[in-house]
């Protein structure tokens, strides 16, 4: 596993412990959840991950009582420490580009309820100034290929580029609850994006570009 997926995967541990306790399976079904809609998940890489943030005292484990959740064996229960949860709290602060990324900004995302409105912004705001430079690479490569492609892969460009335009379209539509927010206004109770938004848009999906699949 590379550094970037290992640390999108400690992320996404943290932040479900940060939630509540859990035994092994259940926090396998819920990073499955939310992984498996983004990136091949493998449940090989879960204890390793686990190992290490015992090693670096973010999180610990404690046996569950037998018969507790109606087991006949203990189970092992992992939960945030102190420290643990002052980490996750720095790296929900973290807004830098590695948070834009295509292998992280659904992730990140999907935290957002409990990040900070500045740094939301500043994620969403660098996200798409990441995809504009994406689409003008894309409008730029059409341009000077258009003639030499065969009309199927110049379908296949032109899907990568209208699901990047789309994206930035949602992302327009994002900050500008942010901005709402900000104001008192367009805010659900939860705080989350409003209920037409939230429900006319997957948080997990991210741009395709050209060789992608859907």
């Amino acid at each position: 596993m590379s550094r970037r997926a290992s640390g999108v995967l400690e992320f996404a541990v943290l932040g479900l412990l940060h939630e509540s306790p859990m035994h092994g399976y259940e926090l396998r079904k819920r990073l499955s959840g939310m992984l498996g809609t983004l990136r091949a998940f493998s449940y090989g890489s879960l204890y390793p991950c686990l190992k290490q943030l015992m090693g670096a005292g973010w999180i610990a484990e404690s046996a569950e009582p037998i018969g507790a959740s109606g087991s006949r064996r203990s189970k092992i229960v992992y939960q945030l420490t102190a420290e643990g949860k002052e980490h996750f709290q720095e790296l929900l602060s973290e807004a830098g580009p590695t948070a834009w990324e295509d292998d992280t900004f659904g992730v990140r995302l999907a935290f957002f309820g409990r990040t900070d409105a500045d740094t939301r912004m500043r994620i969403l705001i660098g996200r798409r100034g990441r995809l504009e430079e994406r689409v003008d690479k894309v409008r730029g490569s059409l341009t000077r290929t258009r003639e030499r492609l065969d009309g199927y892969t110049l379908e296949l460009q032109q899907h990568g580029l209208e699901s990047v335009e789309r994206e930035v379209r949602w992302l327009n539509e994002l900050i500008d609850d942010e901005h709402k927010r900000e104001l008192g206004t367009g805010a659900t109770p939860s705080g989350s994006p409003t209920t037409k938004r939230a429900a006319g848009t997957s948080t997990n999906d991210r741009a395709l570009m050209p060789g992608d699949t859907k």
